[in-house]
């Protein structure tokens, strides 16, 4: 057969095939080579194209934003990112930016710079959320950046999934004048403005023309507040003053006071009862003064006004710079959220369980703009005893109430709480008589035996702690949410069949800590350990280092300390 003849009859072949795609594969035994052909059809169905990939709109860069960014496969998602700041904040050192302990750009890290290292795009908008749209899954925002440059500042972002962690503002409760005339310490710019004010209340208080009373005044800091923020803010100013400031303006030091206002019966209150006496103490050998049982009725720019609770007898004294560290409170934009999804009677914005708002489909809140509305056992108690009931007795047995104990423990977390308060080892104890033998029990006695454990339900503070476990707790959900949809790993479903598609949220408690002042410092560890004293705050310092969110900030924090050691604080008004 000659070439020629050969190459017809594979032409012929190879257009009269009917599949899809052929192959001609000719040897050139002398030169040894391989020709490849390949060709197909032109009525080839195109490859199925990838569906898009959801759109996950998260508000906000504060501890839980961040912690959620931090965790997230991006790849999995369409990523977008709106805050009104382009950076993080590490806000418990906020008090010490305050007096220059430590600098404010040691503190907070570039949100691009913590995006970039993320597997997958996120794309971010230093803008302000002005209106969350629900019914149309839409957010509208509006850039804060200077007015004088061109183009709109406002858009529109549309989302599949948005996650709320847009934070608080500051509680003033409707105290007048307290916006007009008072600092507030949550941001970083908040810190700085306080910063400079103190010294200009001590070069103020050195001009010659003043009197001694207006010295006096000027050099009278008052913080109004006594939780960790207010009592961390006085304690950093009164070192700030007896370790540097004494020495720059010594012509003042004997007008300097710095007094500290406190509804509560006492500093601190959200810790150990030791730990708010030591504090008290530390306060009043330090000449802090301390007003327990006040709570402030006005302000103005020469004079505070307060009330005593135990007598209602109204007091005044004079100020030369306040700050308002009392609490805090629902943002306007979310509050207009919980109006459009049925929560306007609240106070703050109520998720699941699983931080999935209430009454919003794919919609989550963390951090401090919202709270978790914990379902009670006694809801769904007449459901877990008939779940339980196998048998369909009408009474349980401890055989049967152990198949669904462990659920229990997971979906009502409180039940664990009323058995620790009650000395129980096991759920399976309220099966008990008096005699400690174990009897079969109906549902009466079931819910005699669990009546109370709802009392132990409490809401969780509002601290970065927390904040950081939710948004990592969140991404962890969003990473495996393909996975746990054919696979869920929650609870038993009570109410129906089939179990939740997640474990719920489940904080731990890490220990919180209270610097006071003269390198000493309160911790409240795991396991109701108290710590006080100076070996305290070298622990303040290597957890607070270990915290920051990038080696260049922990970099920058440990070298401000070791300034401040070696050259004390930068008392420069910049």
């Amino acid at each position: 057969m000659t070439i020629f003849s050969f190459f017809t009859r594979a032409s012929r072949a190879f257009h009269g095939s009917s599949q899809y795609s052929k192959l001609l594969v000719i040897s050139a035994f002398s030169s040894g080579g391989v020709l490849a052909y390949a060709d197909s059809q032109s009525d080839v169905a195109s490859p199925i194209e990838e569906c898009p990939k959801k759109r996950v709109l998260v508000l906000g860069t504060g501890w839980a934003g961040t912690s959620f960014l931090k965790d997230l496969d991006a790849s999995k998602y369409d990523v977008q990112v709106v805050s009104p700041q382009n950076y993080f904040s590490f806000t418990p050192l906020l008090p010490s930016v305050t007096c220059g302990s430590v600098e404010a750009r040691s503190i907070v890290e570039p949100v691009r710079n913590i995006v970039k290292k993320r597997k997958g795009e996120i794309k971010f908008w230093e803008a302000e959320c002005i209106k969350i749209d629900a019914a149309n899954k839409k957010v509208f925002c509006r850039s804060n950046v200077d007015n004088n440059l061109v183009g709109n500042r406002e858009f529109a972002l549309e989302y599949d999934y948005l996650v709320i962690a847009m934070g608080a503002q500051v509680n003033t409760f409707n105290t007048p004048g307290v916006k007009e005339n008072c600092y507030f310490l949550k941001e970083v710019e908040d810190a700085q403005k306080i910063r400079r004010s103190v010294i200009d209340c001590f070069e103020m208080a050195v001009i010659p023309s003043l009197s001694e009373e207006e010295r006096r005044r000027n050099l009278h800091f008052v913080i109004v507040g006594g939780g960790p923020t207010g009592v961390e803010f006085a304690a950093e100013l009164h070192d700030f003053f007896v370790e540097d400031l004494v020495n720059l303006y010594p012509s003042v030091k004997d007008l300097v006071k710095i007094s500290v206002i406190q509804s509560g019966d006492h500093i601190l209150n959200a810790f150990d009862e030791r730990i708010s006496s030591f504090a008290e103490q530390k306060f009043l050998r330090d000449g802090i003064d301390v007003y327990i049982g006040c709570r402030v009725v006005s302000v103005s720019d020469k004079e505070i006004k307060m009330k005593v609770k135990s007598t209602g007898e109204l007091c005044s004294m004079p100020h030369g710079l306040i700050v308002w560290s009392t609490g805090i409170m629902t943002r306007p934009v979310v509050k207009d959220f919980m109006e459009q999804i049925g929560q306007g009677s609240r106070r703050i914005l109520a998720t699941d369980e699983w931080l999935q708002v209430k009454g919003a489909q794919n919609v989550y809140a963390i951090g401090d703009c919202a709270t978790i509305d914990q379902r009670k056992i006694m809801e769904d108690i007449a459901a877990i005893f008939k779940a339980a009931d196998r048998d369909n007795s009408g009474t349980l047995t401890v055989a049967e109430f152990q198949d669904v104990l462990d659920d229990i423990l997971i979906r009502y977390p409180q039940v664990e709480i009323f058995l620790r308060s009650k000395h129980l080892r096991d759920v399976k104890d309220l099966l008990k008589d008096s005699q400690g033998h174990e009897n079969e029990i109906d549902i009466e006695g079931f819910k005699s035996a669990l009546s109370h454990a709802d009392t132990q339900m409490k809401s969780l503070p509002a601290t970065a702690q927390v904040a950081a476990q939710q948004g990592a707790y969140l991404s962890r959900c969003f990473n495996r949410r393909e996975y746990c949809t054919e696979n869920p790993e929650g609870p038993r479903r009570f109410k129906s069949s089939g179990r939740h598609q997640f474990l719920p949220f489940r904080y731990k408690h890490l220990g919180q800590f209270a610097p006071l002042g003269g390198e000493q410092a309160a911790a409240e560890l795991p396991g109701d350990w108290v710590s006080m004293g100076h070996s305290t705050q070298w622990l303040w310092y290597s957890v607070y280092a270990s915290k920051q969110v990038s080696w260049r900030t922990r970099y920058l924090v440990v070298s401000d300390w070791t300034r401040k050691f070696i050259f004390g604080r930068d008392s420069s008004r910049i």
